[in-house]
């Protein structure tokens, strides 16, 4: 009888006590998100402006930006050079194809090459591929003093979390942010 006793508190008590071990951690956003002003936006392959830059990506820098812009937190800045944070995107993806031509310039006179753009010697064809995981992902990496980037202080990956007009990796980061840093 006394053994079935003990067996029916433990029964009772053991979700007690798991429930104690399991407490909710609150997860705090970096400060340097509180405190920043100026930020920029890019692919995790460049620029808006950098050419062969898939359309996905180029189309959800511009939607990252405006969702921002609504959010009103943040200033964008038009190069990383003025920025604080830089917000990387990527549209998910399994896999992506990519092909394209060029045309040279066989060495016209005057046609020299330009930075970003080397000389070619006539046409051709690029090709080239991108793998990746299907969700969206946004990373925020802080700029520091010596101009590098830091490791990502804040990255979430979400299926269609880039798509406006909500852009959800962006409302989840508003949300945390303004959890523990409200402006005033």
């Amino acid at each position: 009888m006394r053994l079935r006793t003990v067996l029916a508190v433990a029964l009772v008590l053991l979700p007690v006590i798991g429930f104690a071990q399991k407490k909710s951690k609150k997860e705090v956003v970096p400060a340097v998100l509180g405190v920043s002003r100026y930020v920029y936006v890019q692919s995790e392959d460049g620029d808006i402006y950098k050419p062969g830059l898939l359309r996905e990506d180029r189309q959800a820098i511009t939607d990252v930006e405006n969702a921002l812009r609504d959010w009103g937190r943040y200033a964008l800045t038009p190069s990383l050079d003025g920025a604080e944070l830089v917000f990387f995107v990527r549209k998910g993806r399994l896999a992506d194809a990519k092909l394209g031509g060029t045309v040279g310039t066989s060495g016209a006179p005057g046609a020299g090459p330009y930075p970003g753009n080397p000389r070619q010697t006539g046409p051709g064809v690029t090709a080239g591929g991108d793998v990746g995981p299907p969700d969206d992902l946004l990373e925020i990496r802080m700029r520091n003093h010596d101009g590098n980037l830091s490791g990502p202080i804040w990255e979430r990956s979400l299926m269609d979390g880039l798509n406006a007009p909500r852009v959800p990796l962006v409302r989840a980061l508003r949300d945390a942010v303004e959890r523990d840093y409200p402006q005033k």
